[in-house]
């Protein structure tokens, strides 16, 4: 007899899908892979097992749902009425609507998230229930309807319910959006990244960031009102070195004098080198005593997929420098790369 099973749907970055269901079957080994299309994973779990807050705290998971089952039709009013006979009578105060991706980031200037129809497709169901009040931004503890367009005429409708940040998103995906002066995409990144990881990073601090130019994230923490150290041998964008609250150390992060950061709290790194030469220069930096480094925000680039494996000994490494709080994620606006945050715990 074949046993009662329950299935999550998950989505991912194009391409991720290998280093996602390896995670899986490290971290929930009672999860087998079901259906799968580039960007879009489901999984086979016994049934009334399933967790998706748990699952939430995945790194290559975008976004993940208990799934109800899919619709299929050839107008959006038909087939948000399919939505509601599968969903039922489940109490949903939020409706996240979101389309897998199709392209890996970057290509071609594509970028993950909201998509034009996105709006479109969540009045449709909204409209086969006009008596429920559906948000889109949920708090946490918000029950979600979900719905992944994996196709035109084909949605997956799931649910879950609102606890980390990224599952209030819609999809993961954080809304921020490139700003006019922004000089590079890197504003994206970090604004993300500091949304995701809610370090309380607070105006009149310091930062430095290593790998600054030419100073999109740098752009991103001064608009916060912070304090930012930019090390880079390379240039910086005018626009930036201008800015009073800028200082520029035309230098390696291994190259910079450690009496530098003596007044740093938050360290940042976005530097396109391997993962272990960017912990060496990390741990060179946060290790030495005249320092107190509070938190981190590192982008560590996988330079194939198969060092997704490593990402526990990169975690476990960081934690031996006294960071106990310590979250990975691949970030909507990140590309073969994670996003890690680490805090140290206040005396």
């Amino acid at each position: 007899m074949t046993e009662p099973a329950d299935f999550l749907l998950t989505t991912c970055q194009l391409g991720a899908e290998t280093a996602l269901k390896a995670e899986f079957a490290r971290r929930w080994p009672e999860l087998r892979p079901a259906y799968a299309r580039p960007g879009f994973v489901t999984f086979k779990g016994p049934a009334g097992s399933l967790r998706p807050s748990e699952y939430a705290q995945s790194i290559f998971a975008r976004a993940a749902a208990v799934s109800v089952g899919k619709v299929t039709g050839e107008s959006p009013t038909n087939m948000a009425a399919k939505v509601w006979q599968i969903f039922g009578d489940r109490p949903a105060t939020g409706l996240h609507v979101w389309h897998r991706d199709v392209h890996p980031p970057g290509d071609h200037g594509y970028e993950p998230g909201p998509t034009e129809d996105g709006p479109a497709i969540a009045r449709a169901i909204r409209d086969e229930r006009p008596a429920a009040t559906l948000a889109t931004w949920v708090q946490p503890g918000q029950f979600v309807l979900d719905c992944v367009v994996v196709e035109p005429n084909e949605w997956w409708v799931g649910h879950h319910q609102a606890e980390a940040p990224h599952t209030c998103w819609p999809g993961g995906f954080c809304g921020v959006k490139l700003p006019p002066h922004a000089v590079s995409r890197a504003y994206l990144k970090i604004e993300e990244a500091i949304r995701w990881s809610q370090l309380p990073l607070r105006p009149g601090q310091r930062c430095a960031e290593i790998g600054s130019a030419p100073g999109g994230a740098a752009q991103a923490l001064l608009d916060r009102g912070l304090y930012v150290l930019g090390i880079d041998p390379a240039e910086m964008h005018p626009d930036v070195l201008a800015h009073p609250n800028f200082k520029h150390l035309r230098k390696r992060g291994a190259d910079v004098r450690r009496r530098e950061f003596r007044k740093v709290r938050w360290l940042i790194s976005d530097a396109n080198v391997a993962p272990q030469t960017m912990l060496d220069t990390v741990e060179g930096i946060v290790t030495h005593p005249e320092v107190d480094i509070r938190g981190l925000l590192l982008t560590l680039k996988l330079l194939n997929w198969a060092m997704a494996d490593d990402i526990p000994e990169f975690l476990f490494r960081i934690r031996t420098w006294g960071y106990k709080d310590i979250r990975a994620r691949q970030l909507q606006h990140n590309r073969q790369e994670i996003c890690v945050a680490a805090m140290r715990e206040e005396a």
